[in-house]
């Protein structure tokens, strides 16, 4: 089988098909159209997400067995499409769950005990210790929403602490042993912390606005290794004002591009986005809680091995 790579990835990806009999090619700098032109020759193609698979880039596939990408998400694929032409579309939850776990729990933590904020001052030269006092996350009510991969990785990671630890999600009998599913509304009312695992659907899109926020009985903090635009910027920003949401943790952006490469769709600077990126009690990363070098491999490794499983 012929296949297609768009995007550079772990060289172990290649060599392990390569090693299976498939030929690799790579392009990672022609234009989708330029693509568009070429993809009939190809059984397979490997992405990242360079850009968006559409109807007319399906429909220039007409050989295309498989789409797989380096990722935990399809959001970029016209997934109904492709199925409907009998395209098997492959990703690789599995390969970067324990590094978003793991990152998950670092920027908890982090917010927790003010480490970005106390490291600034005292580099400064400010030593503030009673403004620097930190919460302890023993004994709090942990809320995941979106209960696959991710969010079990992160519940893992839990265990050696003393929280009790609760799980949304739209698929039913999901708990185990690290985390007890229960209802929207439950979970809204126990929560100390909620932790987001969705991908982006029209049901996640815009889903943490300013109802959703008051639904919660209580004040809480937030994290986001999810997708930025399930969090509405300006809402979120009016609850930290307000105290309704304690700090935030955020992965991902309302406004990175779609490729999450860069971070802006437009070339305005939202204002909302200013007054977040000014407050002390919010911890900010490049879309990285995936993107270790054991992850890296570890996506490579489970894309290959999903590949040569279904088409050799």
């Amino acid at each position: 089988m012929k296949v297609l790579h768009l995007d550079s990835n772990h060289p172990l990806l290649i060599q392990m098909l390569r090693e299976a009999g498939f030929k690799n090619e790579e392009n990672y700098k022609a234009s989708k159209a330029e693509i568009e032109e070429i993809i009939s020759e190809y059984d397979g193609i490997v992405i990242r997400s360079r850009f968006n698979i559409d109807r007319q880039f399906l429909d220039a596939g007409k050989n295309l067995k498989f789409i797989a990408r380096v990722g935990a998400g399809l959001e970029s694929i016209d997934t109904e499409y492709a199925e409907e032409l009998g395209i098997a579309l492959i990703a690789a939850p599995e390969g970067n769950r324990n590094a978003v776990g793991e990152q998950t729990l670092g920027m908890l933590l982090s917010l927790f005990n003010k480490l970005n904020k106390a490291d600034r001052e005292v580099k400064q030269g400010q030593w503030n210790r009673e403004a620097n006092r930190g919460t302890e996350l023993d004994g709090k009510t942990v809320g995941i929403i979106g209960y696959g991969n991710m969010g079990n990785a992160f519940a893992k990671k839990l265990r050696g602490f003393d929280c009790n630890v609760l799980c949304y999600d739209l698929k039913d009998n999901v708990g185990n042993e690290n985390a007890k599913q229960v209802s929207l509304k439950e979970l809204q009312q126990q929560a100390d912390v909620l932790s987001l695992h969705t991908p982006w659907t029209p049901l996640t899109d815009k889903m943490i606005n300013t109802d959703f926020i008051n639904s919660f009985s209580k004040p809480f903090w937030l994290i986001n290794t999810a997708r930025g635009k399930s969090v509405v910027t300006s809402d979120l920003v009016e609850a930290l004002k307000s105290g309704k949401i304690l700090g935030a943790g955020l992965d991902v952006l309302e406004y990175e591009k779609s490729s999450f490469e860069t971070l802006f769709d437009s070339d305005n600077f939202p204002q909302a986005l200013k007054e977040l990126f000014e407050m002390d009690n919010v911890l900010l990363s490049p879309h990285v809680a995936g993107w270790t070098v054991e992850s890296k491999i570890g996506l490579a490794r489970t894309i290959a091995e999903k590949i040569i499983h279904n088409f050799n």
